[in-house]
Parts: structure tokens; sequence; C-alpha cells
């Protein structure tokens, strides 16, 4: 297993590279942080660092909607706990020789079934073409080979556990689909959104450095300052009103289907 561990690394490296070529993502990235850098005023990057980390990456801090932060922290922590408790027992407890400690597999279990409560809640309840838009969870595009995949590996990986211990002759059959799904996901890495995993916080930490140092001043004006801000309501006591009022939409979900 240590190869077909080693070239899952090797996939998820080269789809990650072809994607930033493909999209230019890294290009882009750089050349506005030359260009808009030099006119900025001078900022604390180490303070802005740590700020990203701690909110935007290691809280999902990006997500206003509760149930969405939560279900994206769980399949998150599920996800790194299933991926290091894997590779701990391939590397380091390859053969019966070498007994596993029990709470590797143990914290192994814990971070699957995190995945899939956070991946199916998503899935079923939290999307927003199914919880909004009122479209069957069960209708498929190509943006959803990421959670698609990844739920299968993990949901594969269970059962063929399960079976496993249990002594099941089935437990082969299993094994074979569970290698498939996860040859899927790190193999699907150039067609699917694994690689944001990678982008968003250098993303996060662009916008953080540009909020501090001045040079986000070229967006659009959010402010009754703005005439184009004052003209774009009908209603006449909402001119003069605070940027956040008026936002009354966001009260009520949008489920009237």
């Amino acid at each position: 297993m240590q190869w077909y561990v080693g070239l899952m690394v090797l996939a998820v490296i080269v789809g990650t590279v072809l994607d930033m070529i493909h999209k230019g993502s890294a290009k882009y990235f750089f050349a506005n942080a030359r260009k808009t850098r030099a006119r900025g005023k001078p900022v604390n990057k180490a303070a802005i660092a740590a700020r990203t980390l701690a909110v935007d990456v290691l809280a999902s801090g990006e997500f206003c909607n509760p149930r969405r932060r939560v279900a994206h922290l769980l399949a998150m922590y599920g996800f790194i706990l299933y991926l290091v408790t894997t590779a701990l027992m391939v590397y380091c407890y390859p053969t019966a020789a070498t007994t596993t400690p029990s709470i590797v597999p143990q914290l192994w279990w814990l971070g699957a079934l995190m995945v899939m409560v956070g991946g199916y809640w998503f899935w079923f309840f939290i999307r927003v073409d199914v919880a909004a838009e009122g479209q069957s969870p069960l209708r498929l595009m190509r943006a959803d080979l990421f959670v698609l995949s990844l739920l299968a590996s993990v949901t594969l990986g269970v059962l063929w556990a399960g079976l496993q211990a249990s002594g099941s002759s089935a437990s082969r059959v299993f094994f074979g689909l569970y290698l498939l799904a996860t040859t899927v996901l790190f193999v699907g890495v150039y067609w699917s959104k694994f690689a944001h995993m990678f982008f968003k916080p250098a993303a996060a930490f662009d916008k953080r450095i540009a909020e501090a140092d001045g040079t986000n001043m070229n967006l659009p004006l959010q402010t009754r300052d703005d005439p184009a801000q004052r003209e774009r309501h009908s209603m006449e006591l909402l001119r003069d009103a605070p940027m956040d009022m008026g936002l009354g939409i966001k009260r009520d979900a949008p489920r009237h289907y």
C-alpha cells in the first residue's frame, strides 16, 4: 500500500500544479501582489498571517451560515484525521509484526465518521441548489466531483473496515471499490475543487493584506456617499439610511418553492 499512497500524493501535486497553470491563479496572485503592494502602507504581515490561520483556516471564518460552517469544520478536521491516521498505519505499522496502537484506528474511525456526518449533512440539507433552489439531491454536476468522490472513498473505507473486522469475504470487493473511489478523489484534482484547500488560505491572506494596507480602496464604494449607492434604492427612506438597512430578505431563508 505504501507505493499506492505515494502515487496518490504525487497525483495531488501534479493535479494542483496543472490546475494552477490552467487557471493562471498563481500568476494573477503574484502579479496583483507586485502591482498593489508597492502602493500600500507598511503592515505587520506576521500578525495578519497568524489571524488568517486562526480565523480563516482553523475556524473557517468565511462562512456566514453557521450550519454550513459546522459541516465544513466536521469534514475538514475529519479528513485531516482520516489522512494522517491512514498514513501512520500504512507507513509505520504496515504488517502484523508491528502492533498498531489502539488510538490510531480509533482516530481513523472518528475522522471517517466526521467526514460522513459533515459531508452528507451538506449534500442533502445545506447545498444551495438543493436547500434553496429546490433541485433534487441526486442531481449531479462535474463541480460535485470532489465532495462525491470524498464521500464515496470514506464511506467505502468504513464499510470495508467493518466487513474486514467481522471476517466477511465481501471485504475484498469493498476494498477494491474503496481503492477505486480513492483513486478518483486524488487523481481527479485537476477536474475537481480539491485544490481549493491550498488556494483558499493564500487568497484569505492576500485579502487581509489588501484591507490592512489600503490597496483594496480601488474597489467599489459601499457607502451612501456614493451617488450610485443612493440611487439604487427605489424607496426614498433607504437613500440616506445606513448601509446595513434594507437587508430584510436575509432574515428569511429562500425556501418558498
